[in-house]
């Protein structure tokens, strides 16, 4: 049984080797034929992934072609590597800094070839789960770049950019680079413009990552009619974003008494909520109640304050 392991694993590593010597050549037939089989041996096996990046080189000389010219090198390249990022035991040696430039420079010329910019965002979406890699795409650069080009994207290749950042934001120090950016008006154009329940969703799940820290709560609260916007979610979006604006609006109230005046005043609001305590979700039923019992406490303070003057 063991001698069928070993020559199962021997001729593992005898296709890679024929698979690298292929891709190192000058000739794109070949490149293109290498990387076909590396695709496909990756693909569904752990051992083989193991194998590929065991072998001396092999990752660095996939990486360098993702920096390819034709489109069909760079996009076979990163599909390799995205297969091997699939180990968790991979990503992190997986994530060193030239990969990473090479994978920025596909998502800032994502006009080129759109696919390979799909792939190199999903490639930085599983390198970033691993958290020590978070800080590498943030010293990048790497959350500017994506914070960019989900301003000048279109729903197609949005999603792919919104998970990466999605995963990058877990950290402290991506956050605070995301709303240096301007990642907040960004987002919350998405959340306006667009028709896609997924990418409205997404857009605010990361404002509520933002919101977990002082930057990113103090860049909501600085925002022009931030609780109008997030009554216009709850009215009229999926049960996923109605959670997500739920959750930024618990952030909200909880530290702005000036956020919960600004939905007493809009007729609307008490309404809307009295409404999801109904009809919504468990989760989202119990985060409207308490948005409720918030506005109920600030309205009974104000009133006993008039009383009080009135006396």
């Amino acid at each position: 049984m063991s001698s069928v392991a070993s020559s199962s694993s021997s001729r593992v590593f005898y296709v890679i080797s024929e698979c690298l010597s292929l891709i190192q050549s000058n000739s794109i037939e070949d490149q293109e034929k290498g990387l076909q089989v590396l695709v496909s041996i990756t693909k569904v096996s752990s051992h083989n992934r193991a194998s590929l990046a065991q072998t001396e080189g092999a990752i660095s000389t996939i990486a360098t072609l993702t920096n390819s010219s034709f489109p069909i090198i760079q996009t076979l390249s990163l599909l390799t590597l995205f297969n091997l990022s699939l180990n968790p035991d991979l990503k992190q040696s997986l994530a060193d800094m030239d990969t990473i430039y090479y994978l920025n420079s596909l998502i800032t010329n994502s006009s080129f070839f759109l696919g390979s910019s799909k792939l190199a965002s999903s490639l930085i979406c599983s390198l970033a789960m691993h958290d020590k890699n978070k800080a590498k795409f943030g010293v990048a650069g790497t959350v500017q770049l994506l914070v960019k080009a989900i301003e000048g994207s279109h729903d197609s290749y949005a999603h792919h950019l919104l998970s990466s950042l999605a995963e990058l934001v877990h950290f402290h120090g991506n956050c605070t680079l995301a709303v240096r950016a301007r990642v907040v008006p960004v987002l919350l154009k998405v959340v306006k413009d667009t028709d896609n329940e997924d990418l409205a969703g997404t857009s605010l799940t990361i404002l509520n990552l933002l919101a977990r820290f002082d930057e990113g709560l103090n860049g909501l609260k600085k925002t022009d009619k931030i609780v109008e916007t997030m009554l216009s979610v709850l009215k009229g979006r999926s049960l996923l974003s109605k959670e997500g604006a739920t959750d930024i609006l618990i952030r909200l109230f909880d530290d702005s008494e000036a956020c919960v005046t600004e939905a007493l005043v809009l007729p609307e609001f008490s309404t809307v909520l009295a409404d999801l305590c109904v009809r919504g979700s468990v989760r989202v039923r119990d985060k409207a109640d308490f948005l409720m019992k918030k506005m109920a406490e600030l309205s009974f303070d104000s009133d006993m304050e008039v009383c009080s003057l009135h006396g």
